[in-house]
């Protein structure tokens, strides 16, 4: 009996993905912060602090559309109530800027405004560490990864799947949404966290701190994507990709999907509410409106739109459709919403793998003489080269697609 030796591991990026990657990295660590801070207001080529907030705050859910894409891409799970995670890292980060105001408030009181309005005499239980900047940061991670981990360890023991997992989801954001615009929730009810002051005891609304946050955002977007690069690439996304397109078998195959689910749903859950943190000294807001249906519906069209199991197609998504909404919304507001509408279902209807697959589909055909290989031949491919011995690319495309390779 022959042994099987498995295809070795490819590198985490390919020698054109380094110099896109290192090309990203130039543009937010260097470029950018010259156009706004060197360049003249007058010029043509100045990155005016509006246009350095709409990216910003961009990046800030293309962090958010990479999470989905684990969850959804690669994990076959998706979730219509990642808006709360998000939330809930922005209001922790809220928390304590809204403790940074000091007495500079409007009351001239330690206590925030909307407290002294609601006549509150001292801070509620939950905002006893609001006041440390690092355990701010520590809360931003822990809070969502609970949550995440509590529902999800419940949700997928009882193998909740499918469209009834969506469903839950969305009623769970909803009901969060519900409790966070009660007052007596000291959450800042239906208007939320506002007038921020400052960060660290730095005034946040100068144009340094807008483009170091602007910077930090772009570098922990770039962070991400590495990371789920190469945790898609390890064996762990190997079993996550497995559990998507066939549970069953992986179960059969003497592997238990849930905590594999489990992890990569927190990790997800995780991802975005670091985003969420970023994305409120930007905007400088935060309301239980993020946590809106709509919010969680967006995110899952923008990975639709780029492309799903491609981690770069989300994050490509997230700024076409984002950068259209920012100009339609201006432009046409009334409009914007059937623009939406319509988007999701011609991706939905002609472009299934997203505007990545799209490109990938024309490269293959233009490098293939129009003649591109399918997924199934792929996948026969490297399993005859598996049982071979060698690498898929030493041997020839298959001519013609096995009959029955396919379910």
């Amino acid at each position: 009996m022959s042994k099987v030796v498995l295809p070795s591991k490819g590198p985490l990026l390919s020698g054109k993905g380094w110099t896109a990657f290192f090309v990203a990295l130039i543009v937010v660590c260097a470029l950018a912060p010259m156009l706004n801070l060197m360049v003249p207001h007058d010029s043509a080529f100045y990155m005016s602090d509006y246009a350095v907030a709409l990216v910003g705050k961009i990046m800030c859910y293309a962090i958010c559309a990479l999470a989905m894409d684990l969850i959804w891409g690669y994990t076959g799970i998706l979730s219509l109530g990642h808006g709360m995670f998000f939330a809930l890292g922005g209001y922790m980060m809220g928390m304590y800027l809204m403790r940074q105001i000091g007495r500079d408030g409007n009351y001239k009181s330690d206590l925030p405004d909307f407290m002294v309005f609601l006549d509150w005499k001292t801070l509620p239980w939950h905002w006893t560490f609001s006041g440390s900047f690092v355990m701010t940061l520590i809360l931003i991670v822990a809070v969502p990864g609970i949550i995440a981990f509590v529902f999800g360890f419940f949700a997928f023991r009882s193998r909740i799947k499918g469209v009834y997992f969506s469903i839950i989801t969305q009623a769970m954001t909803f009901a969060a949404m519900l409790l966070f615009f009660r007052n007596e929730t000291g959450f800042g009810g239906n208007n939320g966290f506002t007038d921020f002051k400052r960060i660290l005891g730095i005034p946040i609304a100068t144009q340094s701190m807008r483009m170091t946050l602007f910077v930090m955002t772009g570098l922990t977007l770039l962070g991400f994507f590495l990371f789920a690069k190469w945790l898609i690439g390890s064996k762990f996304g190997r079993v996550l990709q497995a559990i998507r397109d066939a549970e069953t078998r992986v179960m059969f195959s003497g592997y238990n999907p849930l905590p594999y689910k489990l992890t990569i749903w927190v990790i997800s859950a995780i991802m975005c509410g670091v985003a969420g943190a970023l994305y409120v000294p930007q905007v400088g807001i935060i309301n239980p409106g993020e946590m809106s249906a709509a919010n969680s519906i967006e995110i899952a069209i923008w990975a639709a739109v780029g492309g799903r199991a491609t981690l770069i197609g989300p994050i490509i998504g997230a700024f076409i459709v984002n950068g259209a909404k920012s100009w339609l919304t201006v432009a046409y507001p009334e409009y914007w919403l059937y623009f939406l509408g319509a988007l999701f279902i011609a991706v939905t209807l002609f472009l299934p793998d997203g505007i990545v697959g799209l490109v990938r589909k024309w490269l293959g055909r233009a490098k293939g003489g129009g003649k591109e290989l399918s997924e199934g031949r792929r996948e026969a491919q490297r399993s005859l080269a598996a049982s071979e011995g060698v690498e898929p690319s030493s041997l020839a495309p298959l001519a013609a697609e096995p009959k029955g390779a396919r379910a």
